[in-house]
């Protein structure tokens, strides 16, 4: 699924950082490529200035685009939750395409918090 298969005219701009993140992690397990690698790395970072941008990051926003809340939307889209409780439950192993995406979902939420953290505290070490 890409950001072409919505109409982003019809979203928010948080549902629109939303639907592109969900994208790109979708195409990163696509392609087998990891997360961490260009281009994906590269758009996903533009997706947290967008975030960061419009306020997105903070707590009390008018949205959440936290890791954490972006990390609760997408795994609750995507069964993970559920996934995780009946694997505990039954003491069976995740199923495959759920540990990827669980995967992916880590490696989203990784970088945005040390993304989160750096931006956090750009003017502590660039004061003029």
């Amino acid at each position: 699924m890409s950001t072409s298969e919505f109409d982003l005219d019809d979203l928010s701009l948080a549902d629109q950082i939303r639907a592109e993140v969900e994208a790109l992690i979708l195409e990163s397990e696509r392609s087998q490529r990891p997360l961490e690698m260009e281009p994906l790395r590269s758009k996903l970072f533009e997706q947290f200035v967008l975030a960061q941008a419009a306020g997105y990051l903070v707590e009390e926003a008018a949205e959440d685009l936290t890791a954490d809340g972006l990390m609760h939307t997408l795994a609750t889209k995507w069964g993970l939750r559920s996934a995780a409780q009946s694997s505990v439950r039954e003491n069976a192993p995740l199923p495959p395409e759920h540990l990827t995406r669980m995967r992916g979902l880590w490696a989203m939420m990784r970088m945005w918090m040390e993304w989160t953290y750096a931006w956090g505290r750009w003017d502590e070490f660039h004061k003029t």
